[in-house]
């Protein structure tokens, strides 16, 4: 268990670019609440590890209530110590399926003290990834994290918010990860196995009590009802790649520019492209191994997004 600050990246791009479809824009803002007065006493040192979850399409792709935790440790690690490099592993293997789209740290904001707040500007949500997940630890403590699990920012009702859901505030409830049998919030570490169900923390010290609030304001949202999907015959090979790639059949598109991206939304590279070449090729051996998002964009804004995995 360790002190931390809960870092959050933006939602900067979606991996499908469908023709008409919605995507919303929304701030976001968490406040804790840890008191003794609903959760019975409060730790020394008493603080919540980096925030994390994704965007993503089928509920419980990333937590799944009543079940026990995977074996990959992605959950497991961050309530128990705060730490998420297993949790992004797993979202990163769902980005890859085409199961999730983005991988979610908060980002230079305090969020330390049993009592904190944080926010979240401008964070866009495509409708073919409208579930939200987001985790943190609950620290010190033996396996108890708080958690918002596939909420879904749909409406159902296309003629509200082009489908979207309005501004609404949720309270958020801590959970046992049953990895530790720990029942104290300083607990001596104990393993617990065979791993027990995750479940909520009915009982002392939290008493089910609420442990946050988080609000999620709606901005605006938009139809790409101008802009279209470039033809899906461009090809971009070999993928997977050990650094040099070749993107084809874009001759007579007016291709403008390429931009390469982290799975965390940072642009790796992002090249002009003028006289409207037949292909273009590029070198990207110097990229560590992982995936990486590829997008190209014509004169008149359209483009579309591939996956390109670097080995």
């Amino acid at each position: 268990m360790r002190n931390t600050i809960l870092l959050l990246i933006p939602f900067l791009i979606t991996l499908h670019d469908a023709f008409g479809q919605s995507v919303a824009n929304f701030n976001i803002s968490i406040t804790t609440i840890w008191n003794t007065t609903e959760h019975t006493t409060l730790p020394n040192n008493a603080h919540w590890s980096p925030l994390v979850g994704a965007t993503h399409k089928n509920p419980n792709a990333i937590i799944e209530f009543g079940i026990p935790a995977p074996s990959t440790n992605g959950i497991k690690d961050v309530a128990e110590i705060g730490v998420n490099t297993n949790f992004e592993n797993e979202i990163n293997t769902l980005i890859s399926a085409g199961n999730a789209n983005q991988y979610i740290e908060q980002a230079f904001a305090p969020f330390a003290g049993n009592t904190s707040t944080a926010s979240l500007s401008n964070i866009e949500i495509s409708e073919d990834f409208p579930l939200i997940t987001l985790a943190s630890m609950v620290a010190p403590s033996p396996d108890w994290f708080i958690a918002i699990n596939s909420l879904n920012l749909r409406s159902g009702n296309n003629s509200i918010n082009n489908g979207w859901k309005d501004t609404f505030t949720l309270d958020v409830f801590a959970y046992d990860a049953g990895t530790d049998s720990g029942t104290e919030y300083t607990s001596n570490n104990s393993i617990t196995n065979p791993r027990e169900p995750i479940s909520m923390l009915s009982g002392y010290p939290i008493n089910g009590n609420r442990m946050a609030s988080i609000t999620f304001q709606y901005n605006t949202s938009t139809l790409s009802s101008t802009q279209k999907a470039l033809p899906e015959n461009i090809k971009i090979y070999p993928n997977p790649s050990k650094g040099k790639i070749t993107i084809s059949n874009i001759q007579n598109l007016e291709i403008s520019t390429v931009k390469i991206y982290s799975v965390l939304g940072s642009i790796i590279q992002n090249v002009t492209v003028e006289n409207s070449p037949s292909k273009l090729e590029f070198d990207l051996s110097n990229l560590k191994k992982g995936i990486y998002l590829v997008r190209v964009t014509n004169i008149n804004g359209n483009h579309t997004t591939r996956k390109l995995i670097i080995n």
